[in-house]
């Protein structure tokens, strides 16, 4: 199963002050509209969001279709492929992508001890 480049979405209470410190650590901008309220930032191949006030909690993120610098993947598993194979190992999914689509798409889980889990395609 692959589940493509993995980040952590942070929920901060300032994103100026976030982007400021994450920098002082050695991040830089990815990506992402700090006039909108978010940011992807990245050290190496580590990759953190920093999102203010879109969620309630901090989320682990894979992108299906991408590497760690956000680049297309020439074979990767379409996140509906992901879904199907999560569900039929009986997973529970608090959101779901539709099935019959194409393209971008994204569901959601949580593990056992109520950490949220998004998977993320964006082709």
């Amino acid at each position: 199963m692959k589940l493509g480049a993995f980040s952590v979405s942070l929920t901060v209470k300032d994103i100026h002050k976030s982007k400021e410190f994450y920098e002082n650590l050695g991040f830089s901008s990815l990506g992402g509209d700090i006039s909108q309220n978010w940011l992807i930032m990245k050290n190496d191949d580590t990759i953190i969001g920093l999102f203010q006030g879109m969620f309630d909690k901090n989320i682990l993120t894979f992108n299906p279709g991408w590497n760690q610098n956000a680049e297309n993947l020439e074979s990767f598993t379409d996140i509906r492929d992901l879904q199907k194979e999560l569900k039929a190992k009986g997973m529970k999914l608090l959101t779901e992508a539709d099935e019959t689509s194409e393209g971008p798409a994204h569901f959601t889980l949580e593990d056992p001890d109520g950490n949220q889990i998004l998977f993320d395609q964006h082709r």
